[in-house]
């Protein structure tokens, strides 16, 4: 018997002993009768890992910061549980939430794309692809902008775009570190060329946050692709990523097919991309919090130094003159 038909026959042999109950009491109305467990709330009970596939009690699961404990497959996020576990409770505030997709092109494929603007908007619950503010990572302020998968595979559209260049410019006036979180399939094929043009926008600002002398970590998670990839995910003055996350431009099937040659297995994981100088660390999710404050504080030590020196007093001139002799 299989774990949903366990739960089921038990729902109904309760509901049939209460029912016994009631036609001995002979008062049948006052009693309501619980209906079977349905299969959504065995869902919410259980999560199978992708990984190992091993069932596991989702409130344990969450816990662990959606990581399995058998196997240690780290478990996608949606943006609001990245933001609450890697900012300050409290500490985070939006911006720029009201900045929405439109439908330039009046793109239709199977269905309008207005239509599905409306139906990741009730699946994600945002109300685009990005979250993006400000908040404290172990009291070190930053700006930050976190990709949701759920909405349109995290897809890069012209508010995406638009929302991480706001971000970068706010940062700069406020001299703030940057950290962009990516989980997305690439940019989004409804909004065409405008989509695309998104790349060249968000290196753009990047490049201006480079010269403002202000850290930028890009932190990788699974999955991903395409024309994120290629623009602001790998452009990071310091690139992490979560163990096993796959990163790549073209998916594992199209290179295949194109080179007609097996791939390696590990081909496009975090490890392996770390194995071949194209990222630099990878942290599992229970250490990102505090990796990510002791970078930003590192960088604050030197930021202040570099200022310290531009301002004409270097370490020579803390020195007395007699030692100099």
């Amino acid at each position: 018997m299989g774990l949903k038909d366990f739960f089921k026959d038990r729902q109904l042999k309760k509901a049939e002993k209460l029912q016994n109950q009631v036609a001995l009491n002979g008062n049948g109305h006052d009693i309501k009768t619980p209906p079977p467990i349905c299969d959504d709330v065995l869902c919410a009970l259980w999560t199978k890992c992708q990984s190992c596939k091993e069932l596991l009690y989702t409130s344990e699961l969450k816990k662990n910061l959606s990581v399995c404990k058998s196997c240690g497959y780290h478990h996608r996020l949606t943006a609001q549980e990245r933001i609450e576990q890697l900012l300050d409770y409290g500490s985070f505030i939006e911006v720029d939430e009201n900045v929405l997709p439109a439908d330039p092109l009046n793109f239709v494929d199977l269905k309008p794309y207005k239509d599905r603007l409306k139906d990741a908007e009730k699946t994600s619950g945002v109300k685009e692809a990005i979250i993006t503010g400000y908040g404290n990572i172990n009291n070190q302020p930053v700006a930050i902008g976190v990709m949701e998968f759920q909405y349109i595979g995290g897809s890069m559209g012209s508010v995406v775009g638009e929302k991480i260049t706001r971000l970068i410019e706010g940062a700069i006036e406020k001299r703030l570190p940057v950290i962009l979180i990516s989980s997305s399939g690439g940019a989004r094929m409804h909004e065409g060329i405008l989509s695309l043009m998104q790349m060249a926008k968000t290196a753009s600002a990047l490049k201006l946050l480079h010269e403002a002398k202000l850290l930028y970590i890009s932190l990788l998670t699974e999955p991903t692709f395409g024309g994120v990839t290629a623009s602001f995910a790998m452009l990071g003055d310091i690139i992490v990523a979560e163990p096993q996350a796959r990163i790549g431009f073209a998916g594992r099937r199209v290179i295949e097919e194109t080179i007609r040659q097996k791939l390696p297995k590990d081909f496009q994981t975090a490890e392996y991309l770390l194995e071949n100088g194209q990222i630099d660390l990878i942290t599992p999710r229970q250490d990102l919090k505090q990796m990510m404050a002791e970078l930003v504080r590192l960088h604050k030590q030197n930021e202040k130094k570099e200022e310290y020196i531009s301002n004409g007093k270097g370490a020579f001139h803390e020195v007395p003159l007699l030692a100099r002799i």
